[in-house]
């Protein structure tokens, strides 16, 4: 019973072409854009009722999103949304994200930042690299801290609960203000102000779109204690990039873990910031791999490819995209 054509538009190995034909094998056919010559890709394209997808604007050209016509779902590999081009897909087209699918090591890696920074692990290491044995260094324990998580979806939940195994107490937002986890404080944007003050770590993990962007200015890192740890393992573009530096430059006890940079490879093709970040003692830096562990490439497109299902089915969907949250 096939109940649609899914086509997966960017480049995967053969295991998981096994594994989106295996999981699709009673629902619909899958095709691969990457093994189709001109012809054959915008014949699929025309005929697709499904597309899935990592990075689609560099996957299609602007002629071939012409092409989606019959089109009714583009599902995104990514849990973020923010990288299409919005006004070049038909309008009839649903588009879902990825939501959920690399919240429990993008927990770890935001647990494993905080830690970093309140243990001045890289900064020891280098004193230690040039013969300075600092013992009697302190750093900080974590237990009975707040940690603010700016947005407490699935990523942010999962950081609640591994924060939780070590007595930290949870303030957090989302879009509802109301969420069946443990916290000790839920709320909206509306909140920001009185979630940052109160924050010893503030994690953001909220999703960039045009009300989030550049949210975090010089005014709301202003409102954190001078010895907070701020932590992005969301889009760079949610904090402004001059404002940050100038924060860990001005206040030396204010510490920053940064997995999301501003110009990254898969957007802009290239990394690069205008700072340097690097020179500072209190950042600590990775390129945006806090997703990245063994499995995982297997796993978000089991997730990916089980939405694809329900909505096939006339099943609900998770991660339904608001156009109007972008445009």
């Amino acid at each position: 019973m096939d109940l649609g054509h899914v086509v997966i538009t960017f480049k995967t190995g053969d295991a998981n072409r096994i594994l989106a034909q295996e999981f699709l094998r009673e629902i619909a056919p899958v095709s691969f854009l990457d093994s189709l010559l001109p012809d054959q890709r915008e014949k699929t394209l025309r005929e697709a009722d499904a597309l899935l997808t990592w990075n689609l604007p560099k996957e299609l050209t602007d002629a071939e999103l012409g092409m989606l016509t019959n089109v009714r779902l583009i599902q995104l590999l990514s849990a973020g949304a923010d990288h299409l081009s919005y006004a070049k897909l038909p309008a009839h087209i649903a588009i879902a994200s990825n939501v959920g699918a690399y919240a429990e090591p993008m927990a770890e890696h935001v647990l494993a930042l905080t830690l970093a920074l309140a243990k001045n692990l890289v900064r020891e290491h280098q004193n230690l690299g040039r013969g300075a044995f600092n013992q009697n260094s302190p750093n900080r324990m974590l237990r009975g801290a707040i940690c603010g998580i700016l947005g407490f979806g699935g990523i942010g939940q999962a950081t609640a609960r591994l924060m939780r195994g070590l007595n930290v107490r949870i303030h957090a937002v989302n879009t509802s203000g109301r969420t069946d986890e443990p916290v000790e404080f839920i709320g909206t944007l509306k909140d920001l102000h009185e979630v940052l003050a109160a924050s010893d770590i503030a994690v953001i993990s909220l999703p960039l779109t045009k009300t989030t962007r550049g949210l975090i200015n010089a005014r709301e890192l202003g409102w954190m204690k001078d010895n907070a740890i701020l932590i992005n393992v969301a889009r760079g573009d949610l904090i402004d990039e001059a404002a940050l530096y100038a924060r860990l430059t001005s206040h030396p006890d204010f510490r920053a873990g940064i997995d999301a940079w501003w110009t990254e490879p898969f957007s802009s093709g290239v990394f690069a910031t205008h700072y340097p970040f690097f020179a500072l003692p209190n950042v600590v830096g990775s390129p945006h791999n806090s997703a990245v562990v063994s499995g995982m490439s297997e796993e978000s497109l089991r997730r990916a490819l089980e939405n694809v299902k329900r909505f096939l089915k006339g099943e609900a969907m998770k991660g339904v995209v608001k156009r109007e949250d972008y445009i």
